[in-house]
């Protein structure tokens, strides 16, 4: 194996096997950038669909903990929203899925209520309010 290594093709097929892996890595790398601005665009949508009017009286942190993409912040104050990337502490309800997951529920595929009682969705905090999420940022 040592000498194959050393021969003029063991030392071009080791090249070509490395340049593949090179060009594998950076289609992963890739293909991550491209999740992380369907995500953006998943929660851009979600702000856009928000309800004022079934928000009313509402004071809640919506912690969205992505295991595969990132955390955002959805924060629903007395017919307001603001959606952010990051974390908080003040989270009334965390909310812990996949990035497939999240994009199922917000494309109306998924009931978000099947995918909590499932588990492909996991929550802490005021689980209640989380039932809310549907009518407050409805499915066109």
């Amino acid at each position: 194996m040592k000498r194959a290594l050393n021969s003029r093709l063991g030392q071009t097929m080791l090249r070509g096997l490395l340049k593949l892996n090179a060009k594998r890595y950076q289609l992963k790398n890739k293909k991550e950038v491209l999740e992380m601005s369907e995500l953006q665009s998943i929660f851009t949508q979600m702000e856009q669909r928000f309800n004022p009017s079934a928000a009313e009286g509402t004071d809640a942190i919506f912690q969205y903990e992505i295991s595969d993409a990132g955390h955002w912040v959805v924060t629903v104050q007395d017919s307001q929203c603001t959606i952010a990337e990051g974390d908080s502490d003040e989270a009334t309800v965390t909310l812990r899925m996949d990035s497939a997951t999240l994009e199922d529920v917000m494309s109306g595929e998924t009931d978000g209520m099947q995918a909590f009682m499932s588990g492909q969705i996991q929550a802490d905090g005021d689980i209640m309010l989380a039932t809310k999420l549907a009518v407050l940022f409805p499915i066109a």
